[in-house]
C-alpha cells in the first residue's frame, strides 16, 4: 500500500489548481507554486505536471508553461508536437515552441481562484 507523503499532497494541490485553468488559456509553473504559498517550487510544479499522466480527473498539463510562455514541458507529451497541438486545439497560438499573446491569455490563479479551499 502507498503511504501519502507530503510530496503526494503537494502535487494533489497542484492538480487541483491546474484542473482550473480554463480551455484556451495558460498558466506558469511558478504561477501555481506561488499560489500555494510555495513561491520558489516551480520546478516542484513541474516535476508534478510530468507525472500526472493517466490521472483521473485528467490534469491539463498542457496548459502550464514556463515563465515567458514557453513550452518547457512538451517532451512529456509523447511527441515534440503534441502539447502544441493540444494548446493549438484549444485557441492558443505558439511559434517557435513560444505561447503568443501569453500575457493577454495568462491565467493568474492568485486572481481566479479562492486560496482557502486549496489548504
Amino acid at each position: 500500500m502507498h503511504k501519502k507523503t507530503q510530496e503526494d499532497s503537494f502535487y494533489d494541490k497542484v492538480y487541483e489548481v491546474a484542473r482550473q485553468i480554463p480551455q484556451g488559456r495558460v498558466t506558469s509553473y511558478g504561477a501555481i507554486a506561488n499560489f500555494l504559498g510555495t513561491k520558489g517550487t516551480s520546478r516542484m510544479v513541474g516535476y508534478a505536471m510530468g507525472a500526472c499522466s493517466g490521472l483521473y480527473p485528467p490534469v491539463p498539463a498542457h496548459r502550464v508553461v514556463n515563465r515567458v510562455g514557453l513550452l518547457t514541458g512538451k517532451h512529456h507529451f509523447g511527441s515534440p508536437t503534441m502539447m502544441q497541438q493540444l494548446l493549438e486545439n484549444e485557441g492558443v497560438e505558439v511559434e517557435d515552441d513560444k505561447v503568443k499573446n501569453f500575457k493577454k491569455i495568462f491565467w493568474d490563479p492568485n486572481e481566479e481562484l479562492d486560496y482557502n479551499k486549496y489548504q
